[in-house]
């Protein structure tokens, strides 16, 4: 009698708390799967393997729905025994998932710094596509200048490689760092050659300051020139300039003229001689040529020797004032040689200048 008893109490007690689940919101629903949960796994531990039941995909599939619906400090009154391997399987799974998630290249919220903003992005991919012989350090260097914001070149390489297509009828090669600096006044003089439209031969001069990497000006003269051309054509670029302590020259014939070197001696100018038949012994004024003919006299035409002087001006005043040099840490000549430097551009509101003709285009502030 007194066991019966126990037995309805805990009965009607058992009753009472399911009564109370069901009144709650989605206790009916908490009470019938915990009921189904029950029943499956009495019908599990009574099969022949007692122990270490195998639960098949069905069975993996009702327990999981059930838990859904279960509460969650009911549920461990309720769970499946499972043995210390399945336990063991599922932690590395969810580890393998975790890394997965973390590292695989489809992931988008993978851990770490974040990338440009989208701003940036299109800002570089713009500059690129207008000037596509910019390498990446040249780039980068124009942002800097023009917005104030330091981007490492690494970065720059990385957007382009994702992003950017170059146009297959487009080549050139990419911009080259200066490589060393100079003491201050001291100019260095170079000549080379080229050809106008109607294939009619013209000699430039390209006089620079060492210290700034400034163009001081050039010099253009008809084929078949002489010391006395030479002397003329230095002493047009000098105009109305101070002159340095030093000039720098190879060793040209042109320039160890009887009347060159008494031009440099009554203009008080020291000489200096480059080391015979080693280029990389005048590198800064041959680097300029270079750029001069890649990144201007290869990609556009001239008619004569005045057209031609006219748009060595226009470069000159683009290479002073608006490109940037790595040699020069991000400065342009102009501001190398104490000049102010431009105002800082917004990035979300800016405009962009076109110079050459529409040859290179550079951010500026609006």
């Amino acid at each position: 009698m007194f066991l019966g008893m126990r037995e309805w109490l805990i009965l009607v007690a058992h009753l009472i708390v399911t009564i109370i689940k069901v009144a709650t919101p989605g206790g009916a629903r908490s009470v019938v799967a915990e009921s189904l949960i029950l029943k499956h796994q009495l019908l599990i531990l009574n099969r022949s393997r007692k122990r270490a039941p195998k639960l098949g995909v069905i069975e993996r599939v009702l327990l999981g729905l059930g838990t859904l619906l279960i509460s969650p400090r009911r549920l461990m009154k309720v769970a499946v025994v499972i043995r210390p391997t399945t336990l063991l399987r599922f932690h590395r799974a969810l580890v393998r998932r975790k890394y997965r998630q973390l590292f695989s290249s489809r992931s988008r919220g993978r851990p770490g710094p974040k990338g440009p903003a989208d701003e940036l992005i299109a800002l570089i991919l713009e500059m690129k596509r207008r000037n596509p012989r910019w390498g990446c350090p040249r780039i980068a260097s124009q942002i800097a200048d023009a917005f104030g914001i330091e981007i490492d070149k690494d970065v720059v390489r990385r957007v382009l490689a994702r992003y950017y297509r170059a146009d297959p009828r487009g080549e050139g090669p990419s911009w080259l760092t200066l490589i060393a600096e100079a003491s201050d006044s001291l100019w260095s003089v170079d000549l080379f050659r080229c050809e106008s439209i109607t294939m009619k031969s013209f000699w430039v001069m390209l006089v620079m300051d060492i210290f700034t990497r400034r163009i001081v000006g050039f010099g253009v003269q008809p084929a078949h020139i002489d010391g006395v051309a030479v002397c003329r054509m230095f002493n047009q670029v000098r105009a109305r300039q101070g002159l340095p302590k030093r000039l720098s020259t190879d060793h040209d014939p042109l320039f160890r003229f009887h009347r060159w070197r008494a031009n440099l001696r009554v203009l008080e100018i020291e000489e200096l001689k480059s080391v015979p038949f080693v280029p990389c012994s005048h590198p800064f004024v041959e680097r300029l040529i270079g750029t001069v003919r890649r990144e201007y006299l290869d990609q556009v035409f001239f008619w004569s020797g005045v057209d031609l002087r006219r748009k060595l001006c226009r470069f000159a005043a683009y290479y002073n004032q608006r490109r940037v040099h790595a040699g020069l840490g991000g400065q342009t000549p102009s501001e190398r040689r104490g000049m102010s430097a431009s105002r800082v551009a917004d990035l979300h509101r800016f405009l962009w200048r076109s110079d050459c003709s529409g040859l290179f285009h550079t951010p500026i502030a609006a």
